[in-house]
């Protein structure tokens, strides 16, 4: 045996030990034979048998199976424990209904924090829209945790936001049902809670959309509107000019009896509106739609005549 140093001699000792702990731990030691001690001094200076690549392949595959597997029941124990749940001998078979369950209880858990931890959440009390419901495989109830039994008829889901309780179970579940847009096939005919919940919002959205349009095409300007119509009555042919200026300023004149005959500009557009401004094509249904603006621009022309004419 050729001499070392004794250096040399307590790294190689030290390497082994930790070779032997590392195999140890792996639970392969029947796959691969160690060295005794008294086989230590002898070939512990054998490169070529203490570090075969077809050896430290082998190994390491097998190491490799031996952890996967640890971490599979580390997983399993770990949930089981977080539920509640022992998992015995059998643990194997009921690692897919646990998972389900696990499931449920953590879709329950993440909706109730939602709710609460939301700062922007308006808070109107909704109460959840419960419907019998046949669940396919197995469910657990989202309020008592415990399985739902039968084949057909399980019990109910509120189909606002999904929420899945025993039948009995759905008369304790408290008032705090947040829809679900996926959920929400309409905005008109819908509850109007359950539709600014879902889009977490005071008011529905149409609304807010339908004002902000109506608002922004109101004739605002007074002043450029009345010299809009202006230059409009300065197209129209001489004689109807001249007929019209004289109708505005005898309808002027009646309004200033209003008291006595309740006749203001608005009230002399809607009678007068309709023969002034008669569309081209005689149409019932041009006439209805433009009913609005006739009167309209009868009654400005009423009440600007000293500007317009």
């Amino acid at each position: 045996m050729p001499e070392v140093s004794p250096e040399w001699a307590a790294a190689a000792a030290n390497l082994l030990s930790n070779i032997r702990s590392s195999w140890t731990n792996c639970a392969v030691l029947t796959a691969v034979r160690l060295p005794s001690a008294e086989e230590d001094r002898q070939k512990i200076w054998d490169p070529s048998t203490m570090f075969s690549e077809d050896l430290w392949l082998e190994n390491e595959k097998n190491c490799a199976v031996v952890h996967k597997s640890k971490r599979g029941r580390k997983r399993q124990e770990l949930l089981a424990v977080a539920l509640g749940v022992k998992v015995g001998v059998k643990g194997a078979l009921l690692w897919q209904p646990l998972k389900l369950f696990a499931y449920s209880q953590i879709t329950s858990l993440v909706r109730r924090a939602a709710l609460t931890q939301n700062d922007n959440h308006f808070n109107y009390e909704k109460a959840h829209n419960f419907k019998v419901h046949t669940f396919r495989g197995p469910h657990w109830c989202e309020y008592c945790a415990n399985f739902m039994w039968g084949l057909i008829a399980q019990g109910v889901r509120c189909s606002d936001c999904g929420l899945n309780v025993h039948k009995q179970c759905s008369k304790y579940v408290p008032n705090d049902c947040q829809p679900d847009l996926k959920r929400i096939k309409r905005v008109y005919c819908c509850d109007l809670t359950t539709l600014v919940k879902a889009h977490n919002t005071q008011r529905p959205m149409v609304v807010d959309s339908c004002i902000r349009e109506i608002e922004a095409r109101e004739i605002s300007n007074p002043d450029e509107r009345l010299e809009a119509i202006h230059e409009v009555l300065m197209l129209l042919p001489a004689a109807h000019y001249e007929t019209l200026r004289y109708l505005m300023i005898h309808l002027k004149k009646v309004t200033l009896h209003e008291k006595e005959n309740f006749m203001n500009a608005e009230n002399l557009g809607i009678v007068f509106g309709p023969t002034l401004m008669r569309p081209p094509e005689d149409s019932t249904l041009a006439t209805l739609n433009d009913m609005r603006y006739q009167k309209l621009i009868v009654q400005i022309l009423i009440e600007n005549e000293d500007v317009l004419f």
